[in-house]
């Protein structure tokens, strides 16, 4: 798959020697470079926050891998620690999502102050580039968010597959359905495991229901902290739709233009053979009048006029 935010530039650069100039953009050499007129330190902010969604990638493995270690849990002490990653996986998320989001709001913000420059109005070649580069870096933060949302959903099931296992082993019986949501909802299981506790003894429960706990307590502060994403996603979805409608409407026109420069060079070609057709019977056409004019002199004669 293409790289978005490589293609985001190819609005506005041509390949070309040294020194040649770029007839869309009227300005020379490569227009990613600091150096380019409305360009300037543009890719290395486009860079810093590629860094930092990659970082938000970086905690959403960490998380998936908890998780799935999470799973295989089932002491209080292991749950904890397990408990004590994810916790500060998530606050971490969280705080680098929102550094992304408002590095791309401010990128967004430069982007229409940047159109005050002359060559880079809006709809220009350096002006699409900048807000295609844009919407491409904050979609790449909402496909990580999303992905943050769909691990959220798959927690809250996995979360409830262990407790009924939990129940079922300190038990020997299913629990219902209205008995799983109240421990879910709680966390606490002491009148669940009420009878277990009086023929197993509290001490050899007492892990189960502290490891349940630790659960409980995990998933629901992952879900707190997980929920804060959605709305940095809301944020963004909302600019990627009006810098999209934007970009629709430039990609639009420009392929109107493209169709008419396509059609203007189809008439200059017919054009230009008509005027070298036309050339061609007007040299044709003096040389015949030339003919006959020689014709007619050589007819009158007149070299014997005055004999």
């Amino acid at each position: 798959m293409r790289n978005l935010l490589t293609d985001s530039f190819e609005l506005g650069r041509r390949e070309q020697a040294p020194g040649n100039v770029d007839i869309e953009l009227g300005l020379h050499g490569d227009p990613t470079s600091s150096a380019q007129p409305g360009l300037e330190g543009f890719s290395e902010q486009v860079n810093e926050i590629d860094n930092l969604i990659g970082t938000v990638g970086k905690l959403l493995k960490d998380l998936q891998n908890s998780n799935e270690e999470s799973k295989v849990v089932t002491k209080a002490s292991a749950m904890k620690e397990v408990k004590r990653r994810m916790e500060k996986d998530a606050n971490e998320v969280t705080k680098v999502a929102r550094l992304a989001k408002s590095k791309i709001e401010h990128l967004n913000k430069a982007n229409i102050a940047n159109r005050e420059k002359p060559g880079c109005e809006e709809k220009s070649a350096v002006d699409r580039s900048r807000t295609t580069a844009t919407v491409a870096l904050a979609n790449r933060l909402r496909g990580r968010i999303l992905e943050f949302q769909t691990l959220r959903e798959e927690i809250q099931k996995e979360y409830r597959e262990v407790v009924e296992r939990r129940v079922f082993t300190v038990t020997g019986e299913r629990a219902d359905e209205e008995t799983i949501d109240k421990l879910i909802e709680t966390g606490d299981g002491e009148q669940i495991f009420q009878r277990a506790i009086q023929e197993q003894g509290r001490g050899r429960v007492l892990d189960t229901l502290q490891e349940i706990q630790e659960r409980h307590d995990t998933v629901k502060e992952i879900e707190m902290k997980l929920l804060d994403l959605h709305q940095i996603f809301l944020d963004l979805a909302v600019l990627v739709e009006a810098q999209g409608d934007m970009l629709n409407n430039i990609e639009t026109q420009v392929t109107d233009a493209n169709e008419h420069i396509g059609k203007g060079t189809t008439l200059l070609r017919k054009a230009r053979k008509l005027q070298k057709n036309t050339r061609k019977w007007t040299c044709i056409g003096i040389i015949l009048l030339l003919v006959i004019i020689l014709i007619v002199i050589l007819s009158l004669k007149p070299w014997n006029w005055g004999k």
